[in-house]
This record gives C-alpha cells, structure tokens and sequence, in this order.
C-alpha cells in the first residue's frame, strides 16, 4: 500500500514545482529590476505577461508565460511521470529513448502558453529538442546521445520524479539521474540534473530540512556544481529575507556561470562544458530554501523575483520546499489558479508516480534480498 505520506509528499513537491514554474514564468528572462519596474513593486503571485504584447513581443514570442501557465519544466515533469508509469521501475538511458522520445512526438497535451493542443516536442527549445534530434532521428547510443548540446538547466529541471522514486536515497537519486540525463546533457548540465535529483529525495525525507537537503546534494556534487553551491551556502548564511538577499546570492553564484550578466545576451564561453562552471537555477533554488528556512512562498517568490531562467529556479525551489512541507504548504489559491489556466490536473500525476515509487521500492528490498542472500553463501564458501 502506498502511505499517505508518501503521496503528500509526491504531491507537494510536484504540485510546488509546476506552481513554481507557473509563477517563474513570468519573469523569466528579466532582471530584478525590471521585475519591479512592470509590475509596480515585487511579484507575490500569480500575475500576467512580462510583455503585454506577448504574441509578437520578442524574445517571448509567441509564448503566453504568466496568468498561471505552465511551462516546458512541468510539461517535460509530466512526460517522466508518464515514462515510469509504463516501466513501474527504475530508468536507464535506454527508457528515454524507449519511452520518453515517443511520448514528446505523439502523447497530446494542452500547451497552456501556446494555448492549443499539441504534442510536447512543439513546446520545447532547442537543448530539449535535442532529445528527439539524436534519439529519434540520428538513433545515437542513449547513453552518450547528450554530449554536444546545449550545456542548460533543461534536464535538470524535470527531474523532480527521480528524487520521489529514490525517496530517503539520495545518492541512489543521483545515480539514476545521471543515467538517464546522459541522454539530453553533458558537462554541468548533466551534473545539475543528478544533483536536484539527490536533494528531492533528502526533502522527501521525514525528518529533512533545508540545511540537510543542502548537504545531500554536497553529498554527490563534483567540481563547479559543488563549489557553486558551497558558495552560496556560505553567502546566505544568516539572512532570512528572499528578496533583499537576491543581490547577495548573484554575486555567489556569479563566478560559476557562464551566461554572464546580460543574461540575453551571453557570450561565446556560454553553456559550453566546464568543470569550473554550473548551471545557475540549481545554486539559486537551494540558496533561496535556505533563505526561506523552507518556507514554500517565500523560497518561490524568492526564485521568481530574482528572474533571470525564474521559471526553473522558481520550479526547483517549489519542488524542494513542496517535499520538506508536503501539499499544505502549497498555497491553494495559487495551485488552483494555475490548475485552471494550465487546464492540467496537478495532482493525479504526484498520485501516480507515488503509487510506482512504492512498488519500484518493494522491487528494490526483493532484489537486496535476493543480493544479500548470495553474498551470504559468498562468506559460507570462503569458509569451506
């Protein structure tokens, strides 16, 4: 039987995420500044277009982010779900191009900031139609198909199902995501996606706080990723306020990134692969759950008004905050909100994916039992 806990967690980490995107987007792209300058003051909610000419607007266009839509982070978080609701087992490399390439070219969905129906491919960018581009059409090996891509945030920011899947195993989190990312990223790209999986399983965690999902992923993180979060860790050390701590945590994380401060227009050492470097969402989520001390509001808001890529930042840190609090912690006039103008049911997917995540366990103590069994007859025979 899948525990009531387990699926209130699911549900808050999922539904915080796609409320973190929804919030996140926008203000995806802007600045701080900017942020405060459109919408009179600091976002605390659910609010409209950066551009209200958004249909012709560039570099939005043709995009309708804000007034509760979701975005590629929660459309590509669903195509997992979906993806390990037909295995109902752990993933590897092979399922992503089994399974999840062909839900991204033929599964139907409603697209809420394109406003149609349509397949999920017709949403993504370009680092995520790389997926389809050397699975499907140039039938790479899954396993190394992400080298060459865009080194971005995009594989990180869907893996919020493995963490669930891996709950209470952080370091099994991140072996799994690493795996499977392979398939879409390389570098610090690939790394972050390991990461954020390994500190969705820690907040999964009865008993977790910020400080311990931080040191989960600590726990996994190598070279910039690592360096980058230790950074920000000791930056935010003391502080309690998301927004007037925004400064703070740029120059942190500034050293690591290779977008750079016009973050529009990047320069030629942008998301090319480094061990120096990091992705910034992943650093600026964690900073702002530590921030927030796991406040669900305040770490999003937090996200989403520092802007920059606020949709995955602000998807990240939702996703996080939702596992450590469960679903009372999301607030419900927003995940209504957002449920109603992403015409998207946000619940029965964390549903789901708990209910797989119970039986993929209950596979786990099976196949321990079944290991420990011969390692025991291993011992027995040396004696012999």
């Amino acid at each position: 039987m899948t525990s009531a806990a387990l699926v209130d967690r699911s549900t808050g980490c999922l539904v915080g995420a796609a409320v973190g995107d929804a919030l996140g987007g926008a203000t995806e792209g802007a600045l701080p500044e900017q942020i405060k300058a459109r919408f009179g003051g600091w976002v605390d909610g659910v609010v409209g277009p950066f551009h209200e000419d958004w249909r012709t607007a560039r570099p939005t266009a043709p995009y309708h982010k804000g007034d509760g839509h979701i975005t590629d982070d929660t459309l590509m978080t669903h195509a997992l779900i979906r993806v390990y609701a037909v295995r109902r087992d752990h993933l590897d490399a092979f399922d992503i191009a089994d399974h999840l390439v062909p839900d991204l070219i033929g599964h139907r969905v409603y697209i809420p900031d394109m406003e149609r129906e349509a397949v999920t491919l017709h949403r993504l960018a370009l680092a995520e139609r790389h997926l389809v581009a050397r699975l499907f059409h140039a039938h790479a090996d899954p396993r190394e198909a992400g080298v060459g891509n865009i080194v971005n945030c995009g594989a990180a920011m869907y893996m919020a199902p493995v963490g669930i899947v891996n709950a209470g195993n952080p370091a099994g989190a991140y072996a799994e995501a690493i795996e499977i990312s392979g398939t879409h990223q390389a570098s610090y790209g690939r790394e972050a996606a390991g990461v954020f999986a390994a500190a969705v399983a820690e907040a999964m965690t009865p008993g977790a706080d910020p400080a311990s999902v931080v040191e989960a992923a600590l726990s996994v993180a190598k070279d910039g990723t690592r360096a980058a979060i230790e950074a920000v860790r000791d930056a935010v050390a003391g502080k309690t306020d998301c927004l007037e701590s925004i400064g703070d945590l740029r120059r942190a994380i500034a050293p690591f990134d290779t977008v750079g401060e016009e973050y529009r227009n990047p320069g030629l050492g942008a998301r090319r692969p480094s061990r120096l470097h990091t992705i910034e969402e992943l650093p600026a989520a964690l900073g702002m759950l530590l921030i927030a001390d796991g406040d669900f509001a305040k770490a999003v808001l937090g996200s989403v008004n520092y802007g920059r890529d606020a949709d995955s930042t602000a998807t990240m840190a939702g996703a996080l905050a939702g596992a450590l609090n469960g679903s009372k912690a999301v607030p419900t006039d927003w995940s209504d909100k957002v449920a109603e103008a992403s015409r998207v049911d946000l619940v029965a997917p964390a549903v789901a994916l708990a209910e797989v995540a119970t039986e993929i366990f209950a596979a786990d103590e099976s196949r321990w039992r079944t290991r420990a069994g011969r390692f025991a007859a291993l011992a027995e025979a040396a004696g012999d």
